[in-house]
């Protein structure tokens, strides 16, 4: 007998026939999950499955209580569970249903605030930046040349300014006018000209594109962003280069407009206002077998209490909640919002599918190492990020945000992609879980970064802002990690810098997604 430290391993759901590994667990060795000895027959890393019955070639094989795959080959109880004798298998969400009430309201309470920049037009940041903003490649350099000038040795003189930051991408041309990937781009550069942490904007063209800014600023009525006939620093002031008279040109007269917006940009001053104002966008990005049970149910309760206070939490990365869409669909408030959901999975499915490809594709490589095995296995964890609160409203990508409420946007589930167009849609903070250790910045909105396990956490504790993985360890409970990202999420809408924010990072992890040919 060779007996394994308790809390070795641990049981999910009751119905499960698979444990969790909260160790490496070596061969031959005796663990104890939920009141069960097994005998440990192969080397079964942190965070991956242990099996707990014999399950036959074709057995479905449950973790939280839900198929997540089925075995390929025969398996005994202590055998390693993983990608070797188990694959995926298609869920369908075709027996889901919305309740004929809808779910119930989610308990309101109006007495939690933050400290944030007041705007024009009623809504308020918090952070208060300033956006160079290229609506097309050409001018993605020259764009960065304006932000770079304005360093900490100009930026000193204006404390109430966070900064001067380009937004450059890779399109902008070679589409058809007006077309989907013309729109989708041009909802995302609204979306950050108007986005409630940022204080002033300057957009830079080429002159020839595609996409153009008297069509941007025209489609998306951005000019009347002062919410007032005053001159304002966040009706964006446009320029090209071709115009302008060529890259030096344009750089100093970008320069030279930011001089002028920073004083009154600086003017700027948080004031106390309800927590109901704010919109959370939350992402898993380098996902593990802690995650599903720890930073996601965590951040989940943490949705709940902003929705609690009349607030907003956005779940997204459509391919991650492939094979749990049911269980977002028993939460709509409506037929036609559960249905609205179902349509943005099943384009995935057609859309992948014109590639040779399919939505189990998208575990990676490190979220394998990590444990995970087929997108169910994932998307069950993922889809715990979004609490227990009702679904009110699905956006297509990079849609304004109007609704209160638990809200899923369609994003894909490559992380710079997905936040962007959830910050564009209006997302005054990020909350991103992470199991392996992603590095993740987006500015102009901060990004809390939440570890799923304490042994990562120890490693980038420089990186990460709170360690969930105590919940695995026992020293804390999902309620009560979820309660202080809730309250350190208050805290950063006030000011308080985040990690990332403190390291400098979120200049390159704007990246739109458009979907269409490049002509």
């Amino acid at each position: 007998m060779n007996p394994l430290p308790e809390r070795s391993a641990l049981l999910l759901h009751p119905s499960d026939n698979v444990g969790i590994a909260l160790r490496t667990l070596a061969v031959d060795g005796d663990v104890t999950i939920a009141g069960r000895q097994v005998r440990i027959r192969e080397q079964i890393p942190t965070g991956h499955k242990i099996a707990l019955d014999h399950l036959p070639i074709g057995a479905q094989v449950l973790r939280y209580g839900a198929p997540i795959g089925r075995a390929t080959r025969e398996i005994q109880p202590g055998d390693w569970v993983h990608s070797h004798n188990l694959e995926a298998i298609s869920v369908s969400s075709s027996t889901a249903h919305v309740s004929s009430n809808g779910p119930s309201a989610w308990p309101k309470r109006n007495d939690r605030h933050f400290m944030g920049y007041p705007r024009e037009n009623g809504q308020y940041g918090t952070r208060n930046y300033i956006a160079i903003i290229s609506n097309v490649n050409c001018s993605a350099s020259v764009c960065r040349y304006v932000a770079r000038h304005f360093d900490q040795s100009i930026l000193a003189e204006f404390p109430h300014v966070d900064g001067v930051v380009a937004f450059s991408h890779h399109g902008g041309c070679a589409v058809e006018f007006n077309s989907l990937s013309h729109r989708m781009l041009n909802r995302v550069l609204a979306g950050i000209a108007r986005h409630p942490n940022i204080g002033g904007v300057v957009m830079i063209g080429l002159g020839c594109e595609q996409v153009t800014l008297d069509h941007l600023v025209t489609e998306h009525q951005l000019l009347g962003l002062s919410g007032s006939k005053a001159p304002s620093p966040r009706a964006p002031y446009c320029m090209t280069i071709q115009e302008t008279g060529g890259t030096r040109r344009t750089i100093e007269a970008g320069i030279a407009r930011v001089m002028e917006m920073l004083p009154q940009v600086n003017q700027a001053r948080r004031e106390r206002v309800s927590a109901s104002e704010l919109i959370l966008a939350t992402n898993c990005g380098g996902s593990d077998g802690y995650s599903g049970f720890t930073a996601n149910p965590a951040l989940g309760v943490a949705c709940d209490l902003l929705v609690s206070c009349g607030g907003t939490a956005v779940l997204a990365e459509t391919p991650e909640i492939s094979g749990a869409e049911h269980l977002l669909f028993a939460r709509a408030v409506s037929a036609q919002v559960g249905e609205k959901l179902l349509s943005r999975v099943n384009w995935w499915h057609e859309h992948t599918a014109l590639f040779g490809q399919n939505l189990n594709h998208n575990p990676t490589q490190g979220n394998k190492a990590g444990g995970l095995t087929t997108i169910a296995e994932k998307s069950l964890g993922a889809v715990a990020k979004a609490g227990q609160s009702p679904l009110v409203d699905v956006v297509e990508y990079a849609d304004p945000i109007r609704s209160k409420g638990l809200v899923f946007m369609d994003t894909p589930g490559f992380d710079p992609a997905s936040v962007t167009g959830l910050v564009a849609g209006g997302a005054h903070l990020v909350a991103f879980t992470t199991g392996r250790g992603s590095c993740f910045g987006c500015k102009p909105s901060p990004s809390l970064k939440i570890s799923s396990n304490s042994y990562m956490y120890q490693r980038m504790q420089e990186d990460m802002d709170l360690d969930a993985g105590r919940i695995a360890t026992g020293d804390a409970t999902v309620e009560q990690v979820g309660q202080e990202i809730f309250e350190q999420l208050l805290r950063v809408a006030s000011g308080e810098k985040t990690k990332s924010e403190h390291l400098g990072l979120g200049d390159e992890e704007f990246v739109p997604w458009t979907v269409g040919p490049t002509l």
